[in-house]
């Protein structure tokens, strides 16, 4: 844990009483004592510190000071079609340390049905792989997921009111990484949408091209949906930097 996050509610007269596990996290393995500082952020809004006030049985007391707002200058949605719950998990948390700002997570053809009713789906459940995610990457900002049980109205009623370029990756496309249209702009958007492991139908490309869609791939090896999706976002992340202006 290396943000101790806190929600805004929590924080009265600039003050937190912390329990469960972030107190725990606090006592048992950081170990602080009154007077201790440590990194602390409000999910969806300021960074700071916080001060150990006391600490008293399994609550922790801080004296929260919040000093400035977490900066992201390039802006990804993920467009995902579902994959296996345990993948999805780990998606989540990765694409959450690395920047994701919001998550779709669709129906495509190769998606099995069940997995849509994956406990992993359930919203308390999500938004504690989120948080954990922000708490790694010192983040506030919680991602939005949301989930389109089918393909047709989300490429035709969704996808066009998304603001962003879109890059779609799939093998055997003629576009390279290096032709991707990142322009380094502060505040650039990205739509990447990644497919299943058996990738995207013929169809299903189309429709993105259709949208205007950038299609590219990642080279002859086929990868497993989370390796791509961090080896993805990391390259993306690199060649925006690359070409800030």
């Amino acid at each position: 844990m290396n943000l101790l996050l806190i929600e805004s509610i929590e924080l009265v007269a600039g003050e937190a009483a912390l329990t469960g596990r972030r107190a725990e996290h606090l006592i048992k393995v950081l170990r602080v004592a009154v007077g201790d500082m440590v990194r602390v952020g409000v999910v969806n809004g300021q960074l700071g510190s916080g001060r150990v006030e006391a600490i008293e049985g399994d609550t922790v007391r801080l004296a929260v000071e919040l000093l400035r707002q977490p900066v992201c200058n390039l802006q990804i949605e993920l467009i995902l079609a579902l994959p296996r719950p345990i993948m999805l998990q780990r998606i989540l948390k990765q694409a959450t340390v690395l920047g994701v700002r919001r998550f779709h997570l669709i129906r495509s053809r190769r998606v099995e049905k069940s997995f849509f009713h994956s406990p992993v789906l359930a919203p308390e459940k999500i938004r504690t792989i989120l948080l954990e995610g922000m708490e790694q990457a010192m983040d506030t900002w919680l991602p939005e997921v949301t989930i389109h049980h089918q393909f047709k109205p989300f490429v035709e009623d969704v996808l066009p009111t998304l603001d962003g370029q879109g890059l779609i990756a799939h093998p055997g496309v003629a576009g390279t990484l290096a032709g991707v249209p990142v322009s380094g702009e502060p505040g650039q958007r990205l739509l990447l949408a990644v497919g299943p492991e058996g990738g995207w139908s013929d169809h299903e490309l189309q429709c993105f091209a259709d949208c205007g869609f950038y299609g590219f791939t990642m080279g002859d090896r086929i990868l497993h949906v989370d390796t791509a999706v961090v080896s993805l976002l990391a390259q993306l992340q690199l060649l925006y930097d690359l070409r800030k202006r």
